[in-house]
Order: C-alpha cells, then sequence, then structure tokens
C-alpha cells in the first residue's frame, strides 16, 4: 500500500492520514473500495493498532473514509467529501509561490495561463479515475 518514513518530522499517524488521502486523490483506491482492516494494515506497516484506528479516525472525520459495522471501512465517494477552507487555503498559498517561480524563471503571463489551462484540461483524467 505505502511505506512510513521513520525518520520524518512527521508522526506516524499523520503519514498514515497523508498517504491514505493520497491513494484517494490519485484515484489508487475507488470510491467504495474496501480498505484493509486496522488489523491487516498494522500487521503490513508493523504499526500499534491504535495508531492506524486513530487515522481511520480522522480520515473518517475528515470525510475521506466511512465504516459500516461488521462489514468494514470504505473510501467515501468524491461528491461527499467536505471542503476544507484551512486545505484550501494552504493549496493556495502553494499555488502563488509556483506562480512566483514561474515568473522568476522567465515564463510570460500567457505562458502561465496556458499551462494553468493545461492543468485543468487533465482534470477530467483525475475524475475519471475516480469513477
Amino acid at each position: 500500500m505505502f511505506q512510513l518514513d521513520l525518520k520524518s518530522r512527521k508522526s506516524i499517524y499523520e503519514q498514515i492520514v497523508d498517504n491514505v488521502k493520497e491513494l484517494i486523490i490519485t484515484g489508487m483506491l475507488q470510491a467504495e473500495e474496501k480498505i484493509p482492516s486496522v488489523r491487516e494494515l498494522s500487521k503490513t506497516l508493523t504499526v500499534n493498532p491504535n495508531t492506524i484506528q486513530k487515522a481511520y479516525r480522522e480520515l473518517e472525520y475528515q470525510g475521506y473514509l466511512y465504516t459500516v459495522s461488521g462489514l468494514g471501512t470504505f473510501v467515501a465517494s468524491p461528491g461527499e467529501l467536505p471542503i476544507d477552507e484551512k486545505r484550501v487555503s494552504e493549496v493556495k498559498a502553494h499555488l502563488r509561490e509556483n506562480m512566483k517561480e514561474l515568473f522568476y524563471i522567465g515564463c510570460s503571463l500567457d505562458r502561465i495561463k496556458k499551462i494553468v489551462e493545461e492543468l485543468l484540461e487533465e482534470r477530467s483524467d483525475w475524475n475519471d479515475k475516480g469513477k
């Protein structure tokens, strides 16, 4: 599924949350797909089950996962995900810095707009992965 960086400044719990989100966002985990149980993932990653449970709880709180008693934990549908305004601000700040860098390396405003348009066209590919 993924690997953890034990030397990272991020806690194991945060790494699990980030990795599962990435798998969902990139389409590696599809909507309604069952994910490994706490016990299974704990054995695979050799991590305390309580850490996995905490990460799953956080992902559930954020709307990425949902649990059905007796059946397991599943990936939520993208339309059901709440918009996290704090995360939107963070991504916007990254975009701003990346655009500054494009200006710095000599890209014109028209070239940057074209790059953004190309990325927006790729958006349909992102949506197709989630289906």
